[in-house]
């Protein structure tokens, strides 16, 4: 009896030791499972057939701002701002395993995201069904593809320039120069006068679009120069508030460094930039307001850059208008050619600069311009010194 209950005892001792390492092996596997989904790039995310959120992995949390906490339990339409069908379309796909879908996000902090979903049916051996959502942030991607395709468009565009300023704006010349002289040789009425001075303003306006287009599609000599940005920009703001664009109840200000700014640059380009935007600016300026031009010099990330800030208290811009912004033959105005913000992209992006735009509706528009300094001078200060602009200005 004493060596049975021996044995027993050993054999118990034997049976607990296995039963020990074997929960210590789950444990550790549990940990490497969740060490390795949590190390994922991609949000991961499980749910039940109702679309109950039963996992939410790191990466998800940092693509949606939402800790795994505030999820938990939650339905995935609701944390995922998916379509109310959502789980009743992945029931209806039947034997189909996998779905792959795109939409939009809208982060706590406002930004809205471009969303690269797959949804997989999951089938347990328990006979338990449920869904794996894994997921990507592809605002960078969708960006780029939409610039890929402006570009394919811009050299569309390039190849009938040429076509155009032949066979359009050769006869409208002829056209407006037989029309003044028949205006000052020919003895007419008031109204024959009129109709003629229409005639010629519209073909100054079509001439005028013509050019915004060559300007646009056409490769442009650059002739390079060291010039101090300071100079162009209170040039440019002198020759705004003498336009024709102004209005009374407009006001333009310059905020410059007190020491020169130097830069690298094509200087009918830099004019080319800063009128558009301000111009832009100014017909945004419906109900009055101050325009604010600025330049300075600033280091980032090891690169000396050239910044050129442009702000108006306009009517802004739909947050949904933003990506198409640049598109050329696309104007909110009346007078517009829709081509002048698109001759600021391209000339930024042949200087491998940037384009960053803030704007709220009803308050303002911010546009700032990164260009990056081609040769390494010092840094100026930033802007410490505010030039008025007085007057009827605009």
């Amino acid at each position: 009896m004493a060596v049975l209950s021996g044995s027993l005892a050993e054999n118990l001792r034997s049976a607990g030791a296995r039963l020990e390492r074997a929960s210590t092996q789950i444990a550790d596997l549990r940990a490497f499972n969740q060490y390795v989904i949590d190390s994922m790039l991609s949000g991961l995310v499980t749910a039940d057939m109702e679309g109950r959120i039963l996992t939410f992995n790191r990466s998800a949390s940092k693509i949606t701002g939402l800790a795994a906490g505030q999820t938990i339990g939650r339905d995935i339409r609701e944390v995922l701002q998916l379509p109310a069908q959502f789980i009743e379309r992945l029931h209806s796909l039947g034997e189909t395993r996998s779905h792959r879908a795109d939409h939009q996000y809208r982060s706590p902090d406002g930004r809205l995201l471009d969303i690269g979903l797959t949804v997989t049916t999951l089938s347990l051996p328990d006979g338990r069904s449920g869904y794996l959502f894994t997921f990507q942030d592809v605002t960078d991607v969708r960006r780029l593809e939409r610039g890929a395709r402006m570009q394919q468009r811009m050299a569309a565009v390039g190849e009938m320039a040429a076509g155009i300023a032949h066979e359009i704006r050769n006869p409208l010349a002829s056209m407006s120069g037989s029309i003044q002289v028949l205006r000052q040789e020919l003895p007419l009425s008031e109204d024959q006068a009129q109709l003629m001075d229409i005639v010629l303003r519209e073909s100054e306006r079509l001439n005028d679009t013509i050019k915004s287009f060559l300007a646009y599609a056409r490769p442009q000599r650059v002739a390079l120069t060291r010039l101090d940005i300071r100079r162009v920009v209170q040039d440019t703001a002198t020759l705004l508030r003498h336009s024709a664009e102004v209005r009374d109840d407009h006001v333009v200000d310059v905020e410059l460094p007190p020491e020169p700014v130097w830069f690298e640059a094509d200087e009918n380009q830099l004019r080319q930039i800063l009128w558009n935007l301000a111009t832009n600016g100014l017909r945004a300026m419906m109900s009055g307001g101050r325009l604010l031009m600025s330049a300075h010099a600033e280091r980032d990330a090891g690169q000396d850059e050239l910044i050129i800030t442009i702000s108006d208290q306009g009517c802004g811009i739909p947050p949904g208008e933003l990506d198409s912004l640049f598109q050329p033959f696309r104007s909110t105005f009346d007078k517009g050619t829709g081509l002048g913000l698109a001759i600021v992209h391209r000339i930024v992006t042949d200087y491998n600069g940037s384009i960053q735009v803030s704007s709220t509706v009803g308050t303002g528009t911010t546009v700032r311009v990164r260009l990056p300094m081609r040769s390494p001078e010092p840094v100026s200060p930033r802007p410490s010194v505010v030039t008025a602009g007085g007057g009827a200005i605009a």
